[in-house]
């Protein structure tokens, strides 16, 4: 394995915060989104490798956990974790922590208060269908391979119906 990704790091803006208090749901997926560009740009998968090639990244599922409120003026990191990629597909994590300064990384101990497990495609936009990845970009990615977080995996349990 090599060196881990960096963290990505915002702020949370003012316009973020929901009629409870803080941080609404879609601004959890707009950060995680954003650390997904940084990993994107990271591994060779940059805007140059985008116009040169016609080809990105697509999401095609995602699982998001939000395990604690995020207030407004709150410094964020995210870090990514690759759990592995093959020919077409890349399978990838965030963990969002609250940090005391911008910058900052959480300490060892700190829980996340929200976490992320996508699945990629990797898309020929020309073509309009997956396309394999380049072995350099692929071979990136697997070395940058990490074991999954015990989280990461499962799905969203069913409710019990009542009656």
């Amino acid at each position: 394995m090599t060196e881990p990704l960096p963290l990505f790091h915002r702020t949370v803006r003012p316009e973020w915060i929901d009629y409870n208090g803080h941080m609404s749901e879609a601004f959890y997926v707009l950060v995680f989104g954003y650390a997904t560009d940084a990993m994107m740009i990271e591994t060779g998968l940059h805007a140059g490798y985008r116009e040169s090639t016609g080809c990105s990244l697509y999401t095609v599922e995602a699982h998001v956990r939000y395990l604690d409120d995020i207030c407004e003026g709150s410094h964020l990191a995210a870090r990514t974790r690759i759990l592995g990629a093959d020919a077409k597909k890349a399978r990838f994590t965030h963990e969002m922590y609250v940090v005391g300064d911008e910058g900052a990384e959480p300490a060892p101990d700190a829980t996340p208060a929200a976490t992320t497990e996508l699945l990629a495609l990797h898309v020929d936009q020309n073509a309009g269908r997956s396309a394999p990845f380049p072995d350099e970009i692929r071979d990136h990615l697997t070395a940058l391979t990490e074991p999954a977080p015990e989280w990461a995996g499962r799905s969203i349990a069913e409710v019990p119906r009542v009656a």
